[in-house]
Order: C-alpha cells, then sequence, then structure tokens
C-alpha cells in the first residue's frame, strides 16, 4: 500500500471515529460499514474496508476508567488550582487533536485529557511564590499507555507555565530513541531528525503552533558541550524547553553542570519553574546503597538536579511500583537533599477495557487456553541457568514451532488487509549477548530454509506441495492454532511467501548495531516484520508493534522483573486471536499469582483513597505485605527490613501451600482436625455444600488450634505472624468461622469426622510438597457458609467492579466474599498429593483475613531459608539491572 493510500485509510478511520464514537447506543456493524464506504468514496479510497471497520469498533467501544489517587492530606494544597486559573490549554488540545486524528478511541482521549488534569492539580501551580517541591507517582500497566498519559501531563503543565521538563526515558539508547520520537510528534511538533527537520504530529495542524525548544533529538541524547556552544539559557526562550534524556550518570552528571554553570546564581535556579517525568521509576531511579553510604551515581544526580531549582515537581512513571514505595520516605543526604519517595501523591491509572493485560492472558479461562503455549523442552538446549560462554549448537524444538506461528500469524494478518501493519515476534531467552547472537544466527538459517521452501511451494497445488517438510509443519501449526480464524488454509497459504517480504531478524541489546526502526518502513508505506531476540533490552519500556508471538525462557521470581518482561501486553486490534506466548509452567504459575498480587493492589489504592490514606501509609502497606521478599531485588529493598519483617493481613489470604511429606506429621494433623471437629470447635458444625462449617468460633480457639497444627519449617514463620494477628485483631474481631472443606465421593465422612480428600498434583522436592501457583483453595471456597443477604452483597460489589471495568467478570470472587464475611475464616483440607513417583494425603490449612485492618501489624523473624530461597532465584537478575552482558 502506497503512503498516499495509508493517509486515506487513515483518513476514514478518523472520519468514522468522529462521527460515530460518542453515539447512544453504540453503532452496529451494518452501520459503521454503510458509513465506511460514504467516507472511502469521499476520500478515493479504493482498498480493503474490512479491517477498517474492525478497527473503528473495537475503537467506538473502548472504555477507560479515570484512575484514582492517594494524597498526602497532612501537606496544605490546593488540588484545584487548576480549576480556579484561567488556563488557555493550547499544548493539551493540540495534543488531544492528535490523538484523535491518530484514530484513538474518543473515551481513550477524554480519559487521557482528565486524569492529566487530575494530575497536574496534584503538582504545585508554577505561579507560586516561594521555593517549594512536590514528589509522585503514576502508577499504569505494562504497554497500556503510560507515555501517551505523560505526555498529556506534559502538555498541560507547559500551559499552567512551567517552563523547564526533563523527561528521563529509561536507560538503552533505543528506549530514549522511541521516547523522544513520540515528544516530536505529541508535544515538539517537529522531527528532531537532522537529517529531516520537518513539521510533524502536533504541528500539522496549525501553522502558528509554538514548537517548544529541544536540545536532544532522536540520535543524540543531551550533551554539555553542544548546549555551551549554544549559548542558550533556559531564561532565553518565551517557549518551554524540553529533553529526553537517557538514564545515564555520565548525561545526568553533564546536564546538572550546565544547568548549575549558565543557569544558576548561588548555585540555585529560583525563577525558573521545573517538571521532571521519571519514566520506568522503578529502574535505576532507586537508591540501592545501604542508609550509611553515600546513594548510588543515577539517584544521586537525579536529587542533585532537583536540589538545583527552587521550583521544581518529580513524577515517576512505572506499571511496578514495589521498589518505589521501598524507598525511604525519611531518607536524606546532605549533598543531594531528599529521597524520590512519592510523599505528596500516587496516581492509579486504569487500563482500557480493550487492553491485553495480565488478567486476559493468565486470569480469563477462556482467553488464556488460546493464548499460553508451555514451554517443556528448552532446558536441554539452553538452561535457565547458563553462563556468558555457554555453547549453542541447536534451538529447542518450541522455539522452531513458535517460529513458524509466527509465519502463520503474519500471513493470516495479511489475509486479513493488515499487510502495511507492523508485526513482532519476541525471543527472550538468555541476558549474555553472545547467546543472543548465537540464537539470532540459528534462527537465520532455519529461516532461510523456510523462505525458500515456501517460495518454492506457496502457490503450487496442495498434493505437491503437502510433500514438503515445511510446508507440512506450517500446515500442522494452522490446524491446531488457527483453524478458526475465519481464513481457510488454501487463502493463508497463499500469503505466505508475503510473510517474508520485509522480515527482519534483530538483535536488540545495549551492545548491538541493530535497530527496531518502526517508523523508517511506515515512511515507505510498509509494516516492519520483526522477529527481536534480546534480554533486559526487551523486558524494558521498549514498545515492540504489532507483537503476536512471544517465547520466553527465563527464572525469576521477582514482581516488577517478570511484569515487565510481559512485553505482550497492550492493544491487538484485529488480531488478538492471532497472539500467542510460548512460557515455561512455573513462569505461567507465578505470572498468574502476580496478576491477582497486581490487582489487590490496585484495590487496596481505592479502598486506601476512600478511607483517606497517605502515600507513606501506603508505603507501609507494600513494606508488611506477606509476600513483600519476593517483590523486587533484594538491593532495592535497602530501607526494607531483611532479618526481620512487620506484616499485615488484613484483606489477604495465607495458605500451606508449602506443606510436609513426612507421614507422622501429617498423620498428627489429621487427628488433630478430628479432635477440634468432634468438639465441633466450641460452636456448632453444619453440613454445607462442600463439607461442613462451624460458625461464630471464638477466634482464641483458632488460635489454639494453629498452635497445635504442625507446618513445614519454611512455613513456621509464619503460621507464628499469623497467629500473632489473629491475637491482635481478636478485639475487633472476637468471632471466626471454621469450613472443614469436603468432596463428598472421596471417603467423606461426617459422622467419623472425617474429611473427603481434594485431588491435586504437586512437586515434592526433600522433606515437602509445594502446591502450583501456591494455592490450596479452589476458586469460589469463601462463598462456603455465606448467608443469602451476604452473597447478594458480594454479588452486587462484583458487578460494581464490572461497571468501573467492563473487562472484569460480574461474577463475585473469593476477595468479594471475603469483603462481606467481615471476620477472618478458617479453611481446612485434606489433600492428596501426587507427582510422577509418589502419592500422599496431607491436610492443609488457610486462613483469609476481613479488610480494614492494615494499620495494624505484626513483626515476623524471616526465616532464613525462606529468603535464602528467594534471593538466590533473585540474584541470577542483580547483573541484569543496568545491560545485557
Amino acid at each position: 500500500m502506497s503512503v498516499s493510500d495509508l493517509e486515506k485509510e487513515k483518513e476514514v478511520v478518523n472520519l468514522l471515529i468522529i462521527s460515530l464514537g460518542k453515539q447512544v447506543p453504540t453503532p452496529t456493524r451494518e452501520l459503521v460499514e454503510k458509513r465506511a464506504e460514504m467516507f472511502a468514496k469521499m476520500q478515493n479510497f479504493n482498498g480493503d474496508l474490512a479491517n477498517i471497520v474492525e478497527e473503528v469498533l473495537v475503537a467506538i467501544a473502548t472504555r477507560v476508567g479515570r484512575g484514582v489517587s492517594i494524597v498526602d492530606t497532612t501537606t496544605p494544597h490546593d488540588n484545584e488550582w487548576v480549576l480556579k486559573r484561567d488556563i488557555t490549554w493550547l499544548y493539551s488540545s493540540a495534543y488531544e487533536n492528535y490523538l484523535k486524528r491518530e484514530g484513538w478511541a474518543p473515551d481513550a482521549v477524554q480519559a487521557i485529557s482528565e486524569t492529566s488534569e487530575r494530575i497536574l492539580g496534584h503538582l504545585q501551580d508554577p505561579r507560586s511564590e516561594g521555593a517549594w517541591d512536590r514528589r509522585g507517582l503514576v502508577i499504569g500497566h505494562v504497554q497500556s499507555g503510560k507515555t501517551a498519559n505523560y505526555l498529556g501531563v506534559v502538555a498541560r503543565s507547559a500551559d499552567a507555565g512551567y517552563k523547564f521538563i526533563i523527561v528521563i526515558a529509561g536507560i538503552h539508547n533505543n528506549l530514549r530513541k522511541q521516547t523522544q520520537e513520540r515528544v516530536d510528534e505529541g508535544f515538539i511538533g517537529r522531527s528532531s531528525d537532522p537529517a529531516n527537520r520537518v513539521v510533524i504530529g502536533v504541528g500539522c495542524f496549525d501553522p502558528n503552533y509554538p514548537h517548544p525548544a529541544t536540545l536532544t533529538n532522536i540520535t543524540e541524547d543531551f550533551n554539555k558541550s553542544t548546549a555551551e556552544k549554544s549559548g542558550w539559557k533556559l531564561n532565553d526562550f518565551s517557549k518551554p524547553i524540553i529533553l529526553v534524556i537517557k538514564k545515564n550518570v555520565t548525561t545526568l552528571k553533564s546536564l546538572y553542570k550546565w544547568l548549575k554553570e549558565l543557569n544558576s546564581k548561588n548555585d540555585q535556579i529560583s525563577d525558573v519553574p521545573m517538571l521532571m517525568i521519571d519514566d520506568e521509576a522503578d529502574n535505576a531511579s532507586i537508591n540501592t546503597n545501604k542508609p550509611d553510604v553515600d546513594p548510588t551515581q543515577t539517584n544521586s544526580w537525579l536529587r542533585k538536579i532537583l536540589s538545583l531549582f527552587d521550583k521544581s515537581c518529580y513524577v515517576g512513571y512505572t506499571a511496578t511500583p514495589f521498589a518505589n514505595i521501598f524507598i525511604n520516605p525519611d531518607g536524606y543526604d546532605v549533598k543531594v537533599r531528599e529521597e524520590l519517595f512519592p510523599r505528596d501523591f500516587i496516581y492509579s491509572l486504569d487500563a482500557p477495557n480493550t487492553y491485553f493485560g495480565p488478567e486476559k492472558v493468565f486470569l480469563d479461562d477462556e482467553s488464556s487456553v488460546r493464548i499460553l503455549r508451555t514451554i517443556a523442552d528448552c532446558e536441554d538446549y539452553i538452561p535457565f541457568s547458563h553462563k556468558k560462554d555457554f555453547s549453542l549448537t541447536e534451538l529447542p524444538p518450541s522455539l522452531y514451532v513458535a517460529f513458524n506461528t509466527f509465519i502463520i500469524a503474519k500471513a493470516i494478518r495479511n489475509c486479513r488487509g493488515q499487510q502495511h501493519k507492523h508485526c513482532s515476534m519476541l525471543v527472550n531467552v538468555s541476558r549474555f549477548v553472545p547467546v543472543q547472537r548465537t540464537v539470532k544466527s540459528l534462527l537465520a538459517i532455519y529461516e532461510k530454509s523456510l523462505r525458500e521452501a515456501v517460495k518454492a511451494n506457496y502457490s503450487m497445488p496442495e498434493r505437491a506441495s503437502s510433500k514438503n517438510k515445511y510446508m507440512q509443519a506450517l500446515q500442522a501449526i494452522y490446524n491446531t492454532e488457527f483453524s478458526g480464524c475465519g481464513v481457510s488454509w488454501p487463502t493463508v497459504k497463499s500469503k505466505l511467501y508475503s510473510a517474508f517480504d520485509t522480515l527482519k531478524l534483530l538483535v536488540i541489546n545495549s551492545q548491538s548495531d541493530d535497530v527496531l526502526d518502526y517508523a523508517r518502513y511506515e515512511k515507505d508505506g510498509h509494516g516492519l516484520t520483526a522477529v527481536t531476540v534480546g534480554g533486559f533490552s526487551l523486558s524494558r519500556g521498549l514498545t515492540l508493534e504489532g507483537l503476536c508471538v512471544s517465547y520466553m525462557y527465563r527464572n525469576t521470581r521477582m514482581y516488577d522483573t517478570l511484569m515487565q518482561m510481559g512485553r505482550w501486553f497492550g492493544y491487538r486490534r484485529g488480531y488478538e486471536d492471532l497472539c500467542r506466548i510460548y512460557l515455561p509452567t512455573e513462569s505461567v504459575e507465578w505470572y498468574e499469582y502476580i496478576a491477582e498480587k497486581t490487582e489487590e493492589l490496585r484495590r487496596q489504592i481505592r479502598i486506601m483513597r476512600r478511607d483517606g490514606l497517605t502515600p507513606k501509609q501506603f508505603g507501609l502497606y507494600i513494606e508488611t505485605h506477606p509476600d513483600r521478599l519476593m517483590i523486587t531485588s533484594a538491593n532495592k529493598m535497602r530501607n526494607a527490613v531483611i532479618t526481620t519483617v512487620q506484616q499485615s493481613f488484613s484483606g489477604h489470604l495465607r495458605e500451606t501451600y508449602r506443606l510436609p511429606s513426612e507421614s507422622t506429621i501429617n498423620e498428627e494433623n489429621e487427628l488433630l482436625i478430628q479432635d477440634y471437629w468432634k468438639k465441633a470447635f466450641g460452636a456448632k458444625i453444619v453440613a454445607t455444600d462442600k463439607g461442613w462449617e462451624a460458625k461464630d468460633v471464638n477466634t482464641d480457639v483458632i488460635e489454639n488450634f494453629l498452635s497445635k497444627f504442625k507446618v513445614h519449617s519454611s512455613f513456621e514463620d509464619q503460621k507464628c505472624g499469623i497467629i500473632k494477628y489473629l491475637s491482635l485483631v481478636s478485639d475487633m474481631h472476637p468471632k471466626s468461622d471454621v469450613l472443614l472443606i469436603s468432596i463428598e465421593s472421596n471417603e467423606a465422612n461426617g459422622n467419623a469426622y472425617k474429611l473427603g480428600f481434594q485431588t491435586r498434583t504437586a512437586k515434592h522436592s526433600g522433606d515437602a510438597w509445594e502446591l502450583p501457583k501456591a494455592r490450596v483453595a479452589s476458586r469460589g471456597d469463601e462463598r462456603i457458609g455465606l448467608t443469602k443477604p451476604q452473597e447478594s452483597a458480594a454479588k452486587t460489589l462484583a458487578e460494581e467492579d464490572h461497571v468501573k471495568d467492563p473487562d472484569k467478570s460480574n461474577k463475585p470472587s473469593d476477595v468479594h466474599y471475603r469483603k462481606v464475611r467481615h471476620k477472618p475464616l478458617l479453611m481446612l483440607h485434606l489433600l492428596e498429593l501426587s507427582d510422577e513417583k509418589l502419592k500422599a494425603r496431607v491436610p492443609a490449612f488457610g486462613i483469609s483475613f476481613p479488610f480494614g485492618d492494615y494499620g495494624r501489624t505484626v513483626r515476623i523473624a524471616a526465616n532464613k531459608i525462606w529468603v535464602d530461597n528467594r534471593q538466590e532465584a533473585m540474584a541470577a537478575m542483580e547483573d541484569e539491572e543496568d545491560f545485557d552482558e
């Protein structure tokens, strides 16, 4: 498709969205098709309208919540100063119009408009007298539009009067370049490419657009020498100045020196309101040194730059905020001033209902079955743990299957009229550059053979082409993965060779000469088909356009690292059904677990907003989270206690997912359950649809029971914490419920006080059984024993959440049931565990706590084995914090 045809197609999409985007009720497909035909004639567009119709249908159905914030109410600040000032929204209006012209959903544009105004309100009025500084954090979702949001904040802050804006765009050149391009389009309005300084983006719609000044471009980071030669000073400009810089010590140091030498008086800049946007704020910005040691250099220079300005605001953006919350809120250094803790506000953004995120990929049973594929053969070829000089001679068969899947997906997209759209594949199997290069070389050999086979056979009769082994493999992929995609095999086969048209195999890391340049292909009216092989560079911020297939075999349990590796999250209009993600089973389980925990974190922000709590209190919640030692890398937790942890179990479910394998212990626990059951736990036992319940048991009876229940040594400290916490909250919750969960068909016998066992697969190692997904109870178990009004209340809560976010189910979850029970719940289980060799009966328990008690915490000595196990997994990633090796 030519560039002019692409422009015509974009204009047809734009006209459709503008005319139908706010129509109520939502326009039907028939109406969109008719209107598309009309606009296509107006624009003299003769291309296929099917893809346009699908894109518009998704856009007009897109809905985005406005998010929620928690603020420091103890500090005087007028969050409504924006409404009280008469501000001309020049830059922000231009940006919103640009997004609309780019085909953004109307509600998504409106959401950016409203949230950016709210975030600006949390900053200081730049016209305020005296010295001031503000610190904040915006929590987005991985690949969900954080850049678009902070560009909205940048535009609004410029309109309000912020003169100097610094955008810190990650630690890699490719991410800085990508961000510079976005800033050029959405704010500056002119390309910063020295060889092609044309008007682009927001600058195209107004010949008098006041282009902001910049000292960076797509090829060059900030350079003190260049800045000095220009002779410019901050106050020389009537328009705002923006820099897009890499989070690099040399760059930050150069910027600091230029600001201090040319722009300050008495080492302070008093008359220039400054805004610093720190993208990927949890990466490299954190002070990872011990409290009695000087701050790390990156952290130090960020704080030094902020301290130069009498009027400054710092806003961090991240999808994984755990490390930021571990920043010491009281941290201070004489040389570099205050730490970067978001003391003034934390704003949690909502994702659109069309977001292809963790919930859809890992928690929704229907979509996850379609998307996820397990890697079972990689360890024999590229072990989790390997060295820099590892000799790789062959790739795992599953990687070749993934590559074939990508080729088929691209061919189907071509059949759908998406041949001019970008299409990418991610391969992340090693952090070492030499191994990454070898992976690319081996894939290139395979790609050449596959391309030649397709070229020779794609137009041949089926009886002839089906004899070729490569064509057989491709057809097998189609039959197993895509036979229901709406395109027949003969049609897909006819497009197979076109899948190789702009195919490039690239190694993306800090040492590679390969460039992931989507813009170059857009200029020629084509889409880039890219297979990207990399490590850390593919795990932070970088957007892979049109990502269809991901293959990742990496070993980490850190919340932030795993979520950031999820480059497959984002938006997949018109090809979501073609996306496939290849992961080892353990990673799938951890992603499921983390997706739940991350959602829990966002729920907690809403609860804390309701209760009027502050960012510092939110920091305490994260620090006391029962899973905190798995949240982020050890050096980012310097200000968190390592040998002991302060924990709150408010709103949490704790379960013995690691269980003893010693038969004597398990027999004693089974007898203990029977003994308390006979006594009805001091209450009354009634039958349920899944066992029995003792309602309104004295909480101290449960404390006594748990003190006698024997757990695996790795869970002992957690058990002690649970008992302490029960005692701590017993004044508020003197009564608790007990569920004896039982499967009737599996030897259940209430008269003999015998539970019916639940069959589970588990991993046996040493003296322990470990349950997958770290779960004991089945989903929905916390519903058991609730009254009809309580069940109705839980359903109402679920429906309210669904209204706020239509992507969420309207069916109640255990969290909703927990909210309406209003007291602790002990669940007892008898599990029949088995692996390939062993089988055993093992009692287990789980206990959930009501919400609202997060101000109460207990101090727990962290079991050294438990800590060491997690830090060992973290250690492999420590060297990867800044670059690929």
